[in-house]
């Protein structure tokens, strides 16, 4: 309802006759709908997520609370094929024993110590 909300972005009254509702209630003048962290407007061409009652476009929000790769840090894009060891997630060409660096495909035994990647060449036998 124009004149009786307040704006999430500037704390002003939205008296303007079109107001943007992101979620049942957090609301923003069209104008002020842009992300936290780069400034682009969100509008209906451009996908909003929101994050602590903040506003980000898919790639910062992507880039700052997206799961990383566990060796280069860099976020995964929705096409990336990943590999997985417990709980931490490695791109295709980034999952690689920590020795000797060859790539490890599935099937392929391995050993995570700690945060490394080890064939079993170089881990020796697994228990």
């Amino acid at each position: 309802r124009p004149g009786l909300a307040l704006c999430a972005g500037c704390g002003g009254r939205i008296q303007d006759p079109f107001l943007l509702r992101v979620s049942p209630d957090l609301e923003w003048h069209v104008a002020c709908l842009k992300c936290a962290e780069c400034g682009q407007p969100l509008d209906e061409t451009c996908t909003c997520f929101l994050r602590d009652g903040k506003a980000y476009c898919k790639r910062d929000y992507s880039r700052l609370f997206g799961i990383k790769c566990a060796q280069c840090r860099a976020a995964f894009s929705s096409s990336d094929l990943v590999m997985r060891a417990r709980d931490h997630v490695y791109h295709l060409e980034c999952f690689r024993c920590a020795a000797c660096g060859r790539q490890l495909l599935p099937g392929d035994q391995f050993c995570l110590r700690e945060r490394d990647l080890l064939c079993r060449a170089d881990h020796g036998q697994p228990p």
